[in-house]
C-alpha cells in the first residue's frame, strides 16, 4: 500500500489487488487473518471510507474492501450499475478467493448491494450489517421532491437525468462532492482535506462521475428486482445501524420488514458517514455482532 498517511501498520497489513470479474477489473484492498468479512462502500465514496475500522477488523477477520464497479480504482464500464449486477461482481470476487461463506457490511448504496448479494446467495452470508440506509424500493419514488418537513433527496432525480449531470459537474467535482460530505456529516472534519482529495481523485477520473450517476439511473430496475427478493425474508442475523443525526432508527425500521432476525441501533453524534465520523462507536457494535457467525 502507498497510503503512507494511514500509518505503517495499515500499509503493512493491507495490500491493493485487482481481479477480473464479469469482464471488468475490480480493485480491492485486503488484509488480516481469519474468516472473511467484506465491506461495501456507498456513494460518493470508495474503499477508503472504511480506513478507520479496517485494522481493528483485521485483527479478527480477513478483510476484503472492494471498490464497486465504476467507482474508485475499479473499471468504469458503460453499463451494469443495478445492485444485482454489482453484487454479482462481488460474489465472483469471493468465489475467486474461495470463500464459501462471508460476513458482509454495506453502507449507503453498498448496503443495498449487500442485500442483493445476501438475497441471491442466502446460504453463503453468515451475518449481514447495514449502515444508515434502508431498502431501495418504491417508497423512495413516492417521496415528495419538495417536502414541507424532512429531507429532500433532490439529487436522486437529478442524478437520474441522462448526460446533463456529468456536463454540469465536470471540472467542479470537488465542489459537488464536498457539498454531500458537509451537508450529511455531523462531524464535519471526519472527511478531511486528505480524504476529500482521495475521493475527488477517483470521481474526477474519466467516467467516474458518470458511473456514480449510473447507480441512480438504475434505481427503478433495483426496485423491480428487490420486489421479487423481498417475498422471502432473509434468515441470517442482521444488524441495521443509523447515524443519530442522519436516519437514526429508519434503517432498522426498513430492514426488519425483510429480515427475520434483525437488530437495530443508533450511533451517537454521527451523521451519514458513520465509519468516518464515529469509527470507535461503530466498532463497538460491529465486533460483538460479527464475532460469532452462528448467533
Amino acid at each position: 500500500m502507498n497510503y503512507h498517511h494511514l500509518g505503517q501498520e495499515f500499509n503493512t497489513v493491507f495490500t491493493q489487488k485487482w481481479t477480473n470479474v464479469n469482464g471488468i477489473n475490480i480493485h480491492y484492498v485486503t488484509g488480516g487473518e481469519g474468516e472473511p468479512i467484506v465491506l461495501l462502500h456507498g456513494y460518493p465514496q470508495t474503499w477508503y471510507a472504511y480506513r478507520h475500522i479496517m485494522l481493528a477488523l483485521a485483527r479478527h477477520f480477513m478483510v476484503i474492501v472492494p471498490d464497486l464497479r465504476g467507482l474508485g480504482d475499479s473499471d468504469k464500464p458503460a453499463s451494469g450499475y443495478d445492485i444485482y449486477t454489482v453484487a454479482n461482481d462481488i460474489y465472483l470476487l469471493t468465489q475467486q478467493l474461495d470463500y464459501k461463506s462471508i460476513r458482509l457490511l454495506g453502507h449507503d448504496f453498498g448496503a443495498n448491494v449487500a442485500y442483493a448479494y445476501a438475497a441471491s446467495h442466502r446460504d453463503e452470508v453468515s451475518k449481514l450489517a447495514f449502515l444508515d440506509v434502508g431498502l431501495l424500493g418504491e417508497q423512495i419514488a413516492n417521496r415528495p421532491l419538495l417536502p414541507r418537513n424532512g429531507k429532500s433527496l433532490w439529487w436522486f432525480p437529478f442524478h437520474m437525468v441522462s448526460e446533463l449531470p456529468e456536463l454540469l459537474v465536470e471540472g467542479r467535482e470537488e465542489i459537488y462532492l464536498n457539498w454531500f460530505y458537509q451537508q450529511t456529516t455531523f462531524i464535519k472534519e471526519a472527511i478531511d482535506e486528505t480524504a476529500l482529495k482521495e475521493y475527488v481523485r477517483c470521481y474526477a477520473s474519466p467516467g467516474g462521475m458518470k458511473a456514480g450517476f449510473d447507480y441512480y439511473r438504475s434505481l427503478f430496475l433495483d426496485f423491480e428486482l428487490n420486489a421479487e427478493q423481498v417475498k422471502v425474508k432473509l434468515k441470517m442475523p442482521v444488524l441495521a445501524l443509523g447515524g443519530a443525526l442522519s436516519f437514526a432508527m429508519l434503517p432498522y425500521e426498513s430492514w426488519k420488514m425483510v429480515c427475520e432476525n434483525c437488530k437495530g441501533g443508533v450511533i451517537a453524534n454521527s451523521g451519514h458517514y458513520i465509519a468516518e465520523e464515529q469509527p470507535q462507536l461503530l466498532l463497538e457494535q460491529l465486533l460483538p455482532f460479527f464475532a460469532d457467525a452462528g448467533q
